[in-house]
């Protein structure tokens, strides 16, 4: 399918496509994988539901009430759609466990899954709608932050900026907004982006970055379904939103329109905690080191030859606190080295003082001369690890793509697996696990999302 007349504001033309793709004509794998989204998405979501930002910001919102709409997440209470959204993306962005876009490591899926889930709730729209709102939501996202990669990032702003556009897509498919309410509501969400990139890396201001986008692009899509109307041409003018931000190849944003879809090309479900752009690493250590059978006591140095290397994107050695550890990348290594991969358990505290974990990430280094990109994208492409031995020994692995990526197929053993061990901290009763995984694999043929809500409730 390609694209609509130029000659019409980008916003119009976006959701002009949006409007022109019922779920019958999404692919079966599409919708697949915005179960798979969701199901990584709650299980996030439980690991981070106890971490004191979600906390704060979920008791904020109980504390300003207002009409219950939708559910907080392992809780029950309901309360209006933007707080509800917001509460739950920022549980599961707290817990740096949620799934990225391999293009720009925006968190497009923890924002799709919060407001579909929160809207389709409200609205009782099917489970297939739900899923064809997330599928379409990130498609929007993805596009538009495809095009603002890496400038956005190089000018210092965050992947919010993006995710916002999955959840205006998301909530306006489920609202039944028309195509001009749409584009009126896109319109509204860029000038409703925020989130600055240093932030995030370095502080708990990820996850409030992921409860900004979702409750602004849903508030976007009341206000547009109510007749406010924004500027529909925001994102091609002169100073707009793509001047702003670095866009590029601004012609590929409405081009090949459903000749494929990004949650299945571009989604990467997180098998461990921590930076997307890593994984890749942390599975070469750990593949050299296991070829080798490498004792870490014999280790003299560790060479890390990776595409994020093309950014500033590496963290510093030694974390001590979640924020750090998800985002430093000589610990990873050392890590995956040490205990024969990075796991769940490397956000602990605990085995961040390691002193074998430690020590590894001392004999850290990087290749001053890292091969060069082959496009624009400096975190898709993994890396190789050297591991240099006392004795003079080599033992190297190279990553190009990370388990649960899509460049590599997403194994629903290996999300099912996420969610077992994850799911189970968002203290809901035993039962609920396999209740909430079955209503998952379930919901393209449920009549509602009740169901899956109701599990997700506490009782």
């Amino acid at each position: 399918m390609q694209s609509s007349s130029k000659a019409r504001p980008l916003a119009r033309q976006l959701a002009d496509l949006v409007m022109s793709t019922p779920a019958d004509a999404l692919p079966a794998l599409a919708l697949e994988h915005a179960k798979m989204s969701l199901a990584s998405t709650l299980a996030s979501a439980a690991m981070g539901y106890d971490i004191a930002s979600a906390r704060i910001i979920r008791d904020i919102e109980l504390a300003n009430g207002g009409t219950p709409a939708a559910s907080l997440w392992f809780d029950g209470r309901r309360l209006p759609l933007a707080a509800a959204a917001r509460a739950n993306a920022v549980a599961s962005d707290a817990a740096a466990s949620d799934d990225s876009d391999m293009r720009s490591i925006a968190h497009i899926g923890t924002i799709v899954s919060s407001v579909a889930l929160a809207v389709g709730q409200q609205q009782g729209a099917s489970g297939r709608d739900v899923l064809a709102a997330m599928v379409l939501g990130y498609e929007v996202a993805g596009r538009i932050d495809e095009s603002l990669t890496p400038g956005r990032m190089q000018r210092g702003f965050h992947g919010s900026w993006s995710t916002v556009f999955g959840a205006c897509v998301a909530a306006g498919l489920l609202l039944r907004l028309d195509a001009l309410q749409l584009a009126h509501a896109m319109a509204l969400s860029a000038t409703s982006a925020s989130g600055m990139a240093i932030a995030a890396d370095t502080s708990c201001a990820r996850e409030y970055h992921a409860g900004q986008a979702a409750g602004a692009g849903i508030r976007a899509a009341l206000a547009a379904q109510r007749g406010f109307e924004g500027e529909l041409g925001i994102f091609e003018a002169p100073r707009g939103f793509l001047d702003a931000l670095g866009g590029q190849a601004r012609e590929d944003i409405v081009c090949d329109w459903g000749e494929s879809w990004d949650i299945v090309t571009d989604l990467a479900i997180k098998l461990m905690p921590g930076a997307h752009p890593f994984h890749a690493c942390a599975e070469a250590a750990a593949e050299a080191a296991r070829a080798g059978t490498v004792r870490p006591a014999d280790i003299d140095r560790i060479v890390v030859s990776a595409a994020v290397q093309w950014t500033n994107f590496k963290g510093e050695p030694h974390p001590r606190n979640l924020v750090d550890a998800a985002h430093s990348l000589p610990y990873f290594v050392a890590a995956a080295i040490a205990d024969d991969g990075f796991a769940w358990a490397h956000m602990d505290e605990t085995k961040m003082a390691d002193p074998v974990v430690s020590a590894l990430q001392d004999k850290v280094e990087f290749d001053p001369d890292p091969p060069p990109l082959p496009d624009r994208f400096p975190h898709r492409h993994g890396g190789t690890v050297s591991i240099i031995l006392r004795d003079g020994a080599v033992h190297r692995a190279t990553c190009r793509a990370p388990r649960g990526s899509g460049a590599r197929g997403i194994d629903w053993q290996d999300v099912r697996d996420k969610f077992l061990h994850l799911f189970p901290l968002g203290g809901l009763p035993p039962s609920a696990t396999d209740g909430c995984l079955q209503a998952i694999l379930d919901l393209d043929k449920a009549g509602g999302v009740g169901t899956l809500v109701e599990l997700l409730r506490r009782r």
